[in-house]
């Protein structure tokens, strides 16, 4: 048996099952059989399943939070994670504490040994968020795709009454999903199987016909989101972004539909999501932390910023993956709308798969194009303590969930959970 000793333990086994990049096969043959192999627990759920470009997190958390609000005992898998890997699979919005954790994963990874089989990491969390939910008997199981759709891991739930929310669809993966909304679009329709129900905001014609479509053709019911006026008259609601009030709508919308008993929306509006323009006061500084890393979701968080602090001095703290070279330019001159100072790092961590950054020299210069100030600090650490000490009030640290992980704990925001 399997025997974990804490989370370092957990990251360290679980290590094991990152592919590298000449190894990684997009295709659910693996996931499948895996599946099969645990009694496909995956279909004895109730399951909400959540596709798209942008907000497909918040989106599952407000989902997550209202059927708790209304009773239920609710399963929440998201990715990637932002402190634990425990996060992955919550219930009732609450990761497992480390001993249930590790004891919990060791036997799930007897499991996957004795199948003979050789899964990715995201296949075998997935995997034990479908095996977790269905052992603790929750009444809902809500499921954030990790990427794209059609061929996601996540993609293994075939049950007639899964209610499928489709967020908001744009330019990201392209190298894996296609460069066309068209080509981007079919692949988040590829969650959407026979009967499930269908939420989504109205997005590009392009988009919308691909969606029609496949809903068409698996006699899917396809519900366009509209303005909700009785959101719109909450305090709590008005508060949220745009974007987290357009997450929002898009889960409440979904959920309304199930819902079997009143649900205190206040308090599903004030859920904690964790890196999604999150600020916090610290050593004197507003410090804001926010994963976005394409253009869709730098544009929202711009616009957010914007009004929020109403131009307030601020400087940026920011790295891109490798995988983000393409969309580099755009995301610059989305980002110098708000500021003309950057301080540039880089990451070398992994989760899904190994990731890395771009080189800081190559950001630099990018940036330099388009007037910023720019200043280049090798290690995370540094450039965030080097940003506490510049004359802007504000610190935003963006471009990717991996830069993340090396600031967040310096501010005390990555406690183990216990």
């Amino acid at each position: 048996m399997v025997v974990i000793k804490n989370f370092a333990h957990a990251n360290e086994l679980l290590a094991g099952f990152i592919p590298s990049s000449k190894n990684i096969r997009y295709t659910l043959e693996r996931m499948l059989l895996l599946m099969k192999y645990l009694g496909n627990p995956q279909d004895k759920l109730k399951v909400i399943h959540v596709a798209g470009t942008s907000g497909k997190t918040s989106t599952s958390y407000y989902a997550a939070a209202l059927l708790v609000e209304s009773g239920f005992k609710v399963g929440l898998s998201v990715s990637p994670h932002i402190d634990s890997v425990a996060e992955r699979a919550q219930i009732n919005l609450r990761p497992f504490n480390e001993g249930l954790y590790r004891q919990e994963l060791g036997a799930f990874l007897d499991l996957v040994s004795q199948s003979g089989l050789t899964p990715s990491y995201f296949e075998v969390l997935v995997a034990f968020s479908f095996w977790l939910f269905e052992k603790h008997k929750v009444n809902y199981a809500v499921i954030e795709v990790g990427l794209g759709g059609l061929l996601d891991g996540t993609n293994v739930i075939h049950r007639k009454d899964k209610i499928c929310i489709i967020t908001d669809i744009g330019y990201d993966h392209t190298e894996i999903l296609g460069n066309t909304l068209k080509e981007i679009a079919s692949q988040k329709a590829g969650i959407i199987y026979e009967s499930n129900h269908v939420f989504m905001h109205a997005q590009d014609p392009e988009i919308m016909s691909v969606i029609n479509e496949k809903s068409l053709q698996e006699k899917a019911t396809l519900v366009i989101v509209s303005n909700n006026s009785m959101l719109n008259a909450l305090d709590a609601y008005k508060k949220l972004p745009d974007f987290q009030q357009r997450n929002f709508s898009l889960a409440y919308a979904a959920i309304e539909n199930i819902m079997k008993t009143s649900s205190d929306i206040t308090a599903a509006l004030n859920t904690y999501i964790p890196a999604r323009m999150e600020a916090i006061e610290w050593s004197g500084k507003t410090i804001v932390l926010d994963g976005s890393h394409n253009e869709q979701k730098l544009a929202a968080l711009v616009k957010a910023m914007k009004h929020t602090y109403k131009g307030k001095p601020l400087v940026i703290v920011a790295s891109f993956g490798k995988n983000k070279a393409a969309s580099l330019t755009d995301n610059l001159k989305i980002l110098r709308k708000i500021s003309s100072h950057i301080i540039i790092t880089k990451f070398d961590v992994g989760q899904d798969e190994i990731r890395t950054a771009i080189d800081s020299k190559t950001i630099g210069s990018i940036a330099k194009e388009f007037g910023f100030m720019t200043e280049i600090q090798a290690e995370p650490s540094d450039a965030f303590r080097y940003a506490l000490t510049q004359n802007e009030p504000i610190i935003l640290v963006t471009g990717s969930f991996y830069l993340l992980n090396h600031i967040r704990p310096i501010i005390g925001l990555s406690e183990p959970i216990r």
